[in-house]
């Protein structure tokens, strides 16, 4: 929250503050003003020496759609060079899809941000958003926002393919003010004409609502931590692969926008989805938990097995594929594990643990969809290694701040390690 009468540099020394030393941050700059003012605010304030032990090092991302997009990434470097700033530019090569570029951009430069910070060392990337995104954030989402999320913006630190930090310093400053910052220090910026195209609909909800009041967000963090309490009270995993439900719990699903968003991000995990399932899928898996009918359903690729001692929930074993792992190399298989193959020789990662025959029930139905990992010859992969990692296929990629406490509950359920914290926190 900004503090009444807060100035941009103020912002920025508050935020250094909050960051334990030593510390590496990089900022992501792609020459607009928003990452350029982000950049030189916090230039300027390592520079009075009040924070000693963070160092600041950018990158500039070239998606490579634009002629003289690579022009664009050098002039940022002459500028980081004029200040003392270490710069390095990503590019995103290889074929661009013909649709979905926008979405398609933002996962490559995701990607290319957590190598460059893997490369330095850094312990957050920072980027330039800004309050005028918040607002355009929350307007766009006001007419899909699902049930139980509301008109969440965007969080202020997201964590990357579960490593990596992306903390958004700026979402409480307006642009007019960083441009205000900028021209005051004789710096100037790059305009992206994408910014100006109304095929996009960021662009479109700019111009629309240009002026206007942005609608109310919702606290999504206050969501998240109800619908964890629920998992947390009511949610076990008899075994790997398995999670059970209190039957007597299943009203409180139902009637809490919250705690069902909760339950379906659990289906999401079972079954390796990224998203939940689509709404009509929600409404008919509602009306068979409040049924109380004792029978299975399967949506989303998981079945839920209503019993007398519980709601079972387990992958379906329909779609699941064998998949080859080369030697050295690491891969996921069916949205649900990591695969890290580090024998000199191939392995084999195939659906069905031969030690399911044993179990009876749901128990050996959900062995049924589990993995059971050898060698490309047959021969067992040797016992006690950990060449498969349970995801939490949600959060695997993209994990916003507020969700974290939901995250941490699915994490514990689905075996994996817990989700690092934010670094300033």
């Amino acid at each position: 929250m900004r503090r009444a009468g807060e100035t941009l540099l103020e912002v920025a020394a508050r935020f250094l503050s909050s960051f334990p030393r030593p510390a590496t941050l990089l900022v992501a700059v792609s020459g607009g003003s928003d990452s350029l003012g982000l950049l030189l605010a916090l230039k300027s304030c390592l520079s009075s020496g009040r924070h000693p032990g963070l160092s600041l090092h950018a990158c500039t991302v070239d998606h490579a759609l634009r002629t003289g997009s690579a022009e664009e990434a050098r002039w940022v470097g002459a500028l980081c060079a004029r200040h003392g700033i270490a710069h390095s530019i990503r590019r995103w090569d290889g074929d661009k899809p013909a649709t979905g570029v926008q979405a398609a951009a933002r996962a490559a430069r995701y990607d290319l941000l957590c190598a460059a910070a893997a490369e330095i060392g850094a312990d957050a990337v920072l980027t330039g958003h800004t309050a005028d995104d918040q607002r355009e954030t929350i307007a766009m989402r006001t007419t899909r926002a699902s049930e139980g999320v509301g008109l969440s913006g965007m969080a202020g630190a997201v964590l990357l393919s579960g490593r990596f930090w992306l903390v958004r310093p700026l979402l409480c400053v307006r642009r007019a003010e960083i441009r205000s910052f900028l021209a005051s220090a004789g710096e100037g910026w790059l305009e992206d004409p994408s910014n100006a195209n109304p095929r996009f609909e960021r662009v479109r909800v700019r111009m629309e609502r240009d002026g206007g009041a942005a609608p109310e967000a919702t606290d999504r963090l206050a969501l998240s931590v109800r619908a964890a309490a629920f998992l947390d009270r009511c949610a076990q995993a008899p075994q790997p692969h398995l999670f059970r439900l209190e039957p007597a719990m299943l009203d409180e699903a139902i009637g809490d926008p919250a705690v069902w968003r909760g339950l379906l991000l659990l289906a999401a995990t079972a079954g390796g989805r990224v998203h939940p399932v689509e709404r009509a899928a929600a409404e008919r898996l509602r009306a068979f938990v409040g049924s109380g009918i004792l029978s299975r359903l399967t949506a989303g690729r998981v079945v839920f097995d209503r019993r007398r001692d519980g709601l079972f929930l387990y992958r379906e074993r329909r779609g699941l594929a064998a998949i080859e792992v080369p030697a050295g190399e690491t891969a996921v298989w069916d949205g649900r594990f990591r695969v890290a193959n580090r024998w000199d020789r191939p392995l084999v990662v195939m659906p069905g643990d031969p030690a399911g025959s044993r179990l009876s029930g749901p128990a050996r139905r959900a062995a049924k969809a589990a993995p059971f990992a050898c060698f490309d010859d047959g021969s067992p992969v040797s016992e006690g290694w950990p060449a498969l990692t349970p995801l939490v296929a949600p959060y695997a990629r993209f994990l916003p701040g507020f969700d974290l406490p939901l995250a941490q509950v699915l994490a514990r359920l689905a075996g994996c390690d817990p989700f690092p914290l934010p670094p300033n926190e």
